[in-house]
């Protein structure tokens, strides 16, 4: 893997993510300078400082290698390797000055993720995986849950900015879930989200209409984890396509066929 290893990446992104981590933890509950990409989709200017710390970051230490980030998009460089960058994931929450948010890092090579990590500064919790070695918090290893069915699970889910104009808003998926789940969550981080899948304290996932800087290093982490990761047919996931399904594998088929079905129903 050119002059570097698996674990050298994974330490470098563990390490950008905590720096960039203390900047979000320093500056959540201070003013700030609100700008809108869409009717409710936000920025800030601590989205884009945290951004440019990381990009900076990664490019003195592997400048060859391509990154991918929320706010500045693609830079492409001459290696196979590429970094995705979420550098604050749930804006909307930071700005309200609501706790729940994360900052996501991974780097894939030639279409395949080798690491990711999600941080939330906030709990100081660093989530963890290189391809083949397992996921971890804090440096401790992480199992998904053991729920058996829908009707135990506690699942999690997101809602797109452009709810109230697209017709893939997910609220028939929603509502379909909530007639055989125990119990679904909205929190607003689809990276934290993932980290919690992997983790045990959800036990599956899904969400539409999202970004690879959203998935990559979740998903990731969540099969690491033992856990299982898709598209909402069940084929195989990519984070370039915008749609996710993750569980505890015990979970997955039966998320699947819900999906399927109000789907159909909502034709």
């Amino acid at each position: 893997m050119n002059e570097f290893s698996m674990n050298e990446f994974l330490r470098c992104a563990e390490q950008v993510v905590r720096e960039a981590g203390a900047v979000l933890r320093e500056r959540f509950g201070t003013p700030l300078d609100v700008r809108h990409k869409g009717r409710i989709d936000l920025v800030t200017e601590v989205d884009l400082l945290v951004e440019n710390l990381i990009r900076d970051r990664l490019r003195h230490r592997f400048p060859d290698h391509g990154i991918l980030a929320e706010e500045s998009g693609l830079a492409e460089r001459t290696s196979a390797f590429r970094w995705i960058v979420d550098p604050l994931d749930g804006t909307t929450n930071y700005s309200h000055g609501y706790p729940f948010f994360s900052v996501a890092v991974a780097l894939e090579h030639e279409g395949e993720t080798l690491v990711g990590v999600v941080y939330d500064p906030l709990r100081d919790e660093l989530f963890s995986a290189a391809r083949g070695q397992g996921a971890t918090c804090n440096g401790r290893p992480v199992r998904v849950s053991t729920v058996p069915t829908l009707e135990q699970a506690l699942l999690v889910t997101g809602f797109p900015y452009n709810v109230t104009s697209s017709p893939q808003n997910n609220l028939n998926h929603f509502g379909a879930f909530l007639g055989v789940a125990q119990a679904i969550r909205r929190d607003g981080s689809a990276a934290l989200d993932l980290a919690y899948v992997a983790m045990g304290r959800f036990d599956g996932f899904w969400e539409l209409n999202l970004a690879p800087w959203d998935m990559a290093a979740g998903s990731l982490l969540v099969t690491e984890a033992g856990g299982r990761v898709t598209a909402f047919n069940g084929q195989p996931f990519s984070p370039y396509v915008a749609e996710i399904v993750a569980s505890n594998g015990l979970l997955h088929d039966a998320m699947c066929e819900v999906l399927r079905r109000s789907a159909e129903t909502s034709v």
